[in-house]
């Protein structure tokens, strides 16, 4: 397990500092403010910096460098919602937008949030603190849902069986239980390479924190937000989440699928609103041993055209 009194490390910081290029009295918008990592390095480049956090802890935890920063302001928010926050105070349009997806060491190291299965807590999982919690789920939806949810954001290839063994075990309440009873429906051995439980409360904290639908409105405020040449920089973790920026940035920036004799290539449907689209990167092994996280990391950048965005939704 990780130490929670370890300071948390951006992950490919330079790569995103170096994709965004700030330059004094430029407007960045760090969507995940988490710890701070992104915003600090922003912030040395003279730029002003709005960050985003829907994580009641990470405002709160981030209100001292809020003051001490003159060109910081921190808003207690979904990062989808950016585009009207941005707006309703005046700060739209801006120079750039970084998004670091997926949860953070910090919640991860915190038993009471439950995220974790490495030390046992409550089964909570919600990045803001409010709503369907992951024990609600899996006491409440039916046998179905749990196994739709831990075949599509955990790749479990025996999700009905360990939705059968969920079901039958509930209520539940402790991170423990329920990966123990993951564990024991799959034939968990401590000497194996891989503990199943990590799928399933990674499929379960995806469902419960809408973090597709979440990017995917994400994906839109960056693109309603950036202005003419206005960079974009975003880390995920997870294949699903990836591949949604991957199709979201060749879509916007007049890419499609290639057609085939059965499907013809699809046109775009309107002017490309990005451009300058990146191929993605991945951390070096010099930095993953600083930083075992970065391991899954990939980063994906585009800049801003002066084209309307797109009134075609993303798909999920």
């Amino acid at each position: 397990m990780s130490n929670p009194d370890a300071p948390h490390i951006p992950v490919l910081l330079d790569e995103v500092l170096a994709a965004l290029s700030p330059e004094p009295g430029e407007t960045m918008v760090d969507g995940t403010f988490g710890a701070g990592g992104y915003t600090l390095a922003l912030l040395k480049s003279g730029a002003r910096i709005v960050a985003f956090d829907r994580d009641p802890d990470a405002i709160a935890n981030g209100r001292a460098m809020e003051e001490a920063e003159e060109g910081l302001t921190l808003i207690a928010a979904d990062f989808s919602a950016m585009a009207s926050e941005l707006e309703s105070r005046g700060l739209a349009p801006v120079d750039g937008v970084t998004l670091d997806i997926g949860v953070s060491s910090m919640q991860l190291d915190q038993a009471e949030r439950g995220f974790s299965f490495q030390s046992d807590g409550p089964l909570d999982m919600r990045m803001a603190q409010a709503g369907m919690s992951a024990a609600d789920f899996v006491n409440e939806a039916d046998e179905n849902e749990i196994a739709d949810v831990l075949y599509q954001y955990g790749d479990e290839p025996k999700s009905r069986r360990v939705a059968r063994a969920i079901v039958a075990a509930r209520p539940l309440t402790r991170t423990g239980e329920l990966a123990h009873i993951v564990r024991r429906a799959l034939g968990y051995k401590a000497h194996d390479k891989k503990d199943p439980a990590t799928r399933a409360f990674q499929a379960i904290r995806i469902h419960v924190n809408r973090e597709l639908g979440e990017l995917a409105d994400g994906l839109l405020a960056a693109e309603r937000v950036l202005k003419p040449g206005g960079r974009l920089a975003i880390v995920t973790f997870h294949s699903l989440e990836d591949r949604m920026v991957k199709r979201f940035l060749r879509t916007r920036s007049g890419g499609s699928p290639s057609g085939s004799r059965h499907l013809p290539q699809v046109k775009a449907v309107a002017e490309p609103s990005f451009s300058h689209v990146g191929r993605g990167v991945r951390a070096g092994e010099a930095e993953i041993a600083r930083n075992p996280r970065a391991r899954s990391a990939t980063l994906r950048t585009a800049r801003r055209t002066s084209a309307q965005p797109w009134t075609e939704e993303v798909t999920t």
